[in-house]
């Protein structure tokens, strides 16, 4: 969604927003001169310097174009054809990409289960971690696929995390994270990347970018060493290796570069909290996700959505259920443009 004056309307999602200007400053300024392809470039190993420090440890990067690629890829790694994904049935994995999570793992099973929030319910979790364990005529439970932030904007909690993982680790699951809006989530957590990811036996981790600030870069992050043969070929095999890897390296620099990342995390997230403020007390909407990230599921009447798509505010409704409408708030969000948009509600409503 674009608009002709300085007020942003879009809210279908975050990835609707443009890229930072030190994103675009650090793709132009890679431009200049030749450099080695395939990520072979002194940028590309900056890059993964910086994520190393970022996540204080060592660790494998594979940048990649999309979050699908990041989730296809890297469980393709962490799982065979006969094993199973255990993921939430409203996880981006089942819902939004087209079978590529099957379709790189020659076949693995999404296992779905159950939560309030779209969080990952333990108790499911312990029961489909051992189903059919050593039947022949079963998938076997391999890999555990956590969504942070979740598809409605839930934020697990760090003990949260750590109860998922240890019943992961205990049955012998590796696990995946989808962070497709990671930093949205450290910042709501206030933890470091290590907290949310190594130090609760996260294998490896979907990281994403485009989503807040990046142009066409996200990753895969392997924090298991014994993967990085593995990737590399499925990397390549993926079409992910791509030529002129120093663009995509050019953009994570930036991004974790003074904080640039959870800098624009904040600001989306902080948007996010101005907006439920301001709709709360709202006759006929009704605010149903939790607080803490930037995206919003809400109930409005199907009166107030058209009055507002009139007005050229763009969002989403009617695609989940009956009335509800996902709202998400990104890092190129102003006050302003939230103050308009809380206007709007509250008149027509």
């Amino acid at each position: 969604m674009t608009s002709t004056d300085s007020i942003l309307r879009g809210y279908l999602s975050d990835n609707a927003a443009g890229a930072s200007p030190q994103i675009l400053d650090a793709v132009v300024a890679a431009s200049a001169g030749p450099a080695a392809p395939y990520g072979n470039d002194p940028l590309t190993a900056r890059m993964r310097a910086k994520m190393a420090a970022a996540f204080e440890c060592e660790l494998d990067v594979f940048a990649v174009g999309t979050g699908s690629a990041a989730n296809g890829i890297g469980l393709a790694a962490l799982t065979r054809p006969w094993g199973s994904i255990l993921a939430h049935a409203d996880s981006h994995i089942n819902n939004d990409e087209a079978g590529a999570p099957e379709f790189f793992t020659d076949g693995s099973k999404i296992v779905l289960l159950g939560g309030e929030h779209s969080k990952i319910d333990p108790d499911e979790l312990r029961v489909a971690a051992h189903a059919g364990r050593g039947d022949v005529h079963s998938v076997q439970a391999s890999v555990l696929s956590i969504t942070q932030v979740t598809e409605t904007g839930s934020v697990y909690t760090i003990d949260e995390l750590r109860e998922l993982t240890t019943i992961a680790r205990e049955a012998g699951l590796r696990i995946h994270m989808d962070g497709a809006r990671f930093a949205n989530a450290l910042v709501a957590l206030d933890v470091s990347p290590a907290e949310m990811t190594w130090k609760l036996g996260v294998n490896m981790l979907s990281f994403g970018a485009t989503k807040n600030g990046a142009l066409t870069a996200d990753a895969i992050i392997s924090f298991d060493p014994t993967l990085a043969t593995e990737l590399s070929f499925r990397h390549k095999r993926g079409g992910q290796l791509t030529s002129k890897m120093r663009f995509q390296a050019a953009q994570l620099d930036a991004y974790l570069t003074n904080d640039l990342w959870l800098d624009n995390a904040r600001q989306a997230n902080a948007m996010a909290a101005r907006l439920r403020a301001g709709i709360a007390d709202v006759a006929g909407v009704t605010v149903t996700s939790e607080p803490g990230s930037n995206i919003l599921f809400a109930v409005f009447p199907d009166e107030l959505s058209e009055a507002l798509h009139d007005r050229g505010f763009g969002f989403y409704t009617n695609r989940w259920e009956p009335g509800v409408v996902r709202i998400v708030v990104s890092f190129a969000h102003e006050a302003a443009d939230i103050d308009e948009f809380v206007a709007a509600i509250r008149e027509l409503a």
